[in-house]
């Protein structure tokens, strides 16, 4: 088939070297034929961004998408000719925080206590009803640490709210957790459900840094807790494709803190890591082709992110259980680069595999 993407940065890049395989052909839209997509097919990059939509649907057999920040107006129109995977709900509630929240709360979902802001003065009542440590973020288009004021004292209130530009806003209460998990799922047009193991990660300044797959120490019926709450909300949103749900593990068990519609930077280490990739699964999903096995074929395994700078690749190079991935971008503040994953037979060795590669981590 032929899968159109709505983008073109390492999302899309990553699902074209998994489709190819596969007989699928691939065609992005974005804003310039340099980014990380633009070599791994058509790449429709025109100043009009209608025309370039509406010749990569033109392309296409299915579309989808990298970002829970596409344009539901646009997915909807699209969905009007050809299918687009995962569909205009999916879209429509990951992309707004509140939104997100209140399925959250209509399914039984555990979240954090959470008030829609839309003023300082509704900043102040939310800082009232749901007390301090908060966090105040943007209701959409966040990612990675921005748009997000950390809340201490009440002295901040009129601060963070600047810092929201006038947005509305959430403000959601302080979770304290033990550790983040994430859990990445996919879903076939036939209702078919697969699940990848709970991965434990580590952020800095709102990045993601590390992740180990699988987390350690996960009893049994965590992993099914992670699954009745995933199984749930792919049902409800008819979701097809990878779906990726963020958890605090804590004393009281878990907290769900938000989901992406798509593959996930916690879930690149499946490339190397379990029998089928998550962007493999994606493809397989989105084209009606049947699921494939998500099991670890490794004791541990690990990601480790290229924030900023590329950094000593060659220490990865020479590693014999490390596999490099950069994304043909270019080296700016924050910016991902690409990731290294690692494989490993006990837990002194992937110790040892992280501590090499210590350069890349904060």
């Amino acid at each position: 088939m032929k899968i159109g993407v709505l983008g073109a940065g390492q999302l899309g890049r990553m699902l074209a070297i998994s489709g190819y395989p596969l007989n699928h052909q691939f065609g992005f839209s974005g804003n310039s034929t340099d980014e990380p997509s633009a070599l791994l097919g058509h790449m429709f990059a025109l100043e009009d961004n209608k025309d370039n939509i509406e010749s990569l649907v033109a392309f296409a057999d299915v579309i989808t998408y990298e970002s829970e920040n596409t344009d539901v107006a646009i997915v909807k129109e699209i969905s009007n000719n050809i299918p687009v995977y995962p569909g205009e709900k999916s879209l429509f509630t990951t992309q707004h925080r509140g939104r997100e929240k209140a399925l959250f709360d209509q399914l039984n979902i555990p979240c954090a206590p959470y008030q829609m802001v839309d003023s300082e003065a509704d900043l102040k009542t939310a800082v009232e009803q749901i007390g301090l440590p908060a966090i105040l973020k943007t209701a959409t288009e966040g990612y990675d640490g921005k748009g997000q004021f950390l809340m201490r004292d009440e002295s901040q209130i009129t601060e963070a709210w600047q810092s929201m530009n006038g947005v509305e806003s959430i403000l959601e209460g302080f979770v304290n957790f033990k550790r983040e998990l994430s859990l990445i799922a996919v879903r076939g047009i036939d209702n078919d459900h697969k699940y990848y193991p709970l991965v434990e990660n580590t952020h800095h300044d709102g990045i993601l840094r590390l992740t180990i797959a699988p987390a350690q120490a996960i009893e049994p019926d965590v992993q099914k807790t992670a699954e009745h709450y995933m199984q749930t909300l792919l049902d409800e949103m008819d979701h097809v494709g990878v779906l990726t749900i963020e958890l605090f593990e804590t004393e009281d068990g878990l907290v769900v803190n938000e989901m992406a519609p798509r593959v996930h930077n916690s879930g690149h280490w499946s490339i190397e890591g379990a029998n089928t990739s998550q962007f493999e699964n994606h493809v397989r999903a989105i084209t009606g082709m049947p699921l494939g096995d998500t099991t670890p074929i490794h004791t541990f395994s690990a990601m480790v992110n290229i924030i900023g700078k590329n950094g000593p690749t060659e220490i990865a190079l020479n590693m014999p259980n490390a596999h490099l991935h950069l994304y043909d971008k270019t080296e700016r503040a924050d910016r991902k680069l690409g990731h290294i994953n690692i494989t490993a037979s006990t837990q002194a060795e992937l110790t040892n595999s992280i501590e090499k590669l210590k350069d890349f981590l904060p």
